[in-house]
């Protein structure tokens, strides 16, 4: 990213840790490692909205980029 502007002024991630299958702790581990390494593929130009899914593929949340 260097020293692109940007229009996004905020980043939300919420996951629902009563609905992910098995230990919430290893589930949003692997939430936030996914995303993390998967924001690259993201225009910080413009909002965006991706559902996040758990290790057995039930939807749990969400992440924003605004």
């Amino acid at each position: 990213m260097g020293n692109e502007t940007t229009n996004a002024k905020s980043f939300r991630l919420e996951v629902d840790l009563e609905a992910v299958a098995g230990d919430p702790a290893e589930e949003l581990g692997r939430i936030l490692r996914y995303w993390a390494g998967n924001l690259k593929h993201y225009s910080f130009d413009q909002p965006h909205r991706e559902a996040v899914m758990d290790s057995e593929y039930h939807e749990v949340g969400h992440w924003s980029l605004s």
